[in-house]
């Protein structure tokens, strides 16, 4: 059972990074939205509040850090889709997508939202 509920993000500036978000999630799945005035939230399938969901609010005095959320693709062409999501939507690809050293099928793409927040994309058979 994968044991993944959701993601509580902090982004210092909202209003400059959600198109970016807007633009991403949905390549990754969270394909429904459920906002308020202080969150924004996009859900995967399912039903609340079990299906997956990534939440986003504003933190004035947030600072970004090595942190690093990962998801999984698919295949290698969909880690090189999301790359190319990023570049088109103010992101900042940091490494990739290639293989890296990790294991001989570790192909990914490493990222930043437009605030400094980290990601990994990966696609790997062993």
């Amino acid at each position: 059972m994968n044991k993944y509920s959701h993601i509580d993000l902090r982004v210092n500036q909202l209003e400059s990074v959600l198109p970016f978000y807007e633009k991403l999630l949905p390549e990754l799945g969270f394909t429904r939205t459920f906002h308020s005035e202080n969150w924004k939230v996009f859900a995967a399938e399912g039903e609340l509040p079990s299906a997956a969901y990534f939440a986003i609010t504003e933190d004035q005095e947030h600072k970004p850090n090595a942190n690093l959320i990962g998801f999984w693709a698919k295949d290698q062409a969909e880690v090189d889709h999301i790359a190319k999501v990023v570049k088109e939507s103010g992101g900042i690809i940091n490494g990739g997508p290639r293989l890296f050293p990790i294991s001989p099928t570790y192909y990914a793409v490493y990222f930043e939202d437009p605030c400094g927040n980290k990601y990994e994309i990966v696609h790997r058979l062993n």
